[in-house]
């Protein structure tokens, strides 16, 4: 009895020690199970971590579109190349439309096979195969999203999916250079290769802060941009506007019937040869106006157009008109001075040719 009494607190004190030993992961701080040491990469995995292979043959296959099958055609020994380096066959069936990976007797890792088959899925949503052979690597993953069940509408579903995009393609590019994965937006699906945090972080802010390492265990609520909703539904008000009456009790009066307008215009009297009279004189009054119309129309081929005015030209101005008198002077002037410089009797032998000449003639 003494010895059990004895060993009672000691083993109260060993069950505390090993539930806390026993301690549930939730327990613990999320942060510490979540760094990683900067630099550390998982260890490749190697024939030497399975040496027997595996016990049982593995395949996957999947179905491509028609106007991928010349694509698939000439980077088929590609793709055959780079799977027979991790030992998986892989086949492409152009009379089904479908691609084949399966595993062999030479298969040492597990996991390829899921890899190939990511692969081969990339390759039919229109991924190249210089991004979908990336798949192979042991720090790369990807992700098929599909897109085409989140609207209904098709218009609606077109102009969102152009808006992931964006114009010439700068959204689009903005999301591979902040995440640092490609992005293959191809039908109702988006394609995504990357590493594994980055196919999960989607904003420029996010990744900056998390270099800070005083930032990186705080809120970075307020960091981030709150945006206010500006979808306010207005209602479009109509061009033409109705405005309400006032409300009365009586009802509108009774419009005037045929027999009312006759009798007031006096009509109603005459005799069916003095109606038939009055519409034929309001007929022939129509004819003569429309007849009227058409005859002015025709006179407007036949009027002259308005001629423009004919500029007359500037008269000439008192300075520039010659005046033939003064010239005739100046003339006479020059002439009596080299008459002046002869003497008297060169000046008679002149004259006296100048008859001689005359009578000549």
């Amino acid at each position: 009895m003494a010895s059990s009494s004895l060993d009672g607190p000691d083993r109260a004190a060993g069950k505390s020690e090993s539930r806390r030993q026993n301690a549930k992961p939730e327990d613990r701080d999320e942060s510490e199970l979540l760094t990683v040491p900067d630099g550390w990469k998982e260890p490749a995995f190697s024939r030497e971590d399975n040496p027997r292979g595996l016990l049982e043959e593995s395949s996957f296959a999947t179905l491509f579109p028609k106007y991928r099958e010349a694509y698939l055609k000439d980077c088929w020994p590609l793709v055959q190349k780079a799977l027979n380096e991790h030992h998986v066959n892989a086949t492409l069936d152009l009379i089904e439309g479908s691609m084949t990976v399966c595993t062999t007797k030479k298969t040492f890792d597990p996991y390829i096979i899921i890899r190939a088959r990511d692969l081969i899925k990339l390759l039919a949503r229109s991924v190249s195969f210089e991004q979908a052979v990336r798949i192979l690597q042991d720090d790369v993953a990807c992700d098929i999203i599909k897109i085409g069940s989140l609207v209904r509408n098709k218009e609606r579903f077109v102009k969102r999916r152009q808006r992931l995009i964006g114009p010439k393609g700068s959204t689009l590019k903005a999301l591979e250079l902040l995440t640092n994965c490609y992005i293959m937006v191809q039908g109702n699906t988006v394609s995504a290769i990357g590493p594994f945090n980055g196919l999960k972080e989607t904003l420029m802010i996010k990744r900056e802060l998390a270099k800070d390492s005083e930032l990186r265990s705080q809120s970075w609520e307020r960091f981030l941009p709150q945006f206010k909703h500006k979808n306010v539904n207005k209602r479009k008000e109509p061009k033409k506007k109705t405005v309400k009456k006032e409300y009365t009790p009586f009802p509108p009066p009774q419009p005037e019937s045929q027999i009312d307008k006759e009798l007031a215009s006096g009509e109603y009297f005459l005799k069916a040869s003095q109606k038939k009279r009055q519409k034929m004189e309001a007929v022939k009054a129509k004819q003569a106006e429309a007849l009227s119309k058409r005859q002015e129309e025709r006179k407007k081929a036949f009027i002259p157009p308005k001629e423009k005015p004919v500029v007359k030209p500037k008269e000439a101005s008192t300075e520039t008109k010659i005046d033939v008198a003064a010239i005739k002077e100046k003339v006479k002037k020059a002439k009596n001075k080299k008459l002046g410089a002869l003497t008297a009797e060169e000046v008679k032998l002149k004259m006296e040719a100048d008859e001689k000449k005359k009578k000549k003639k």
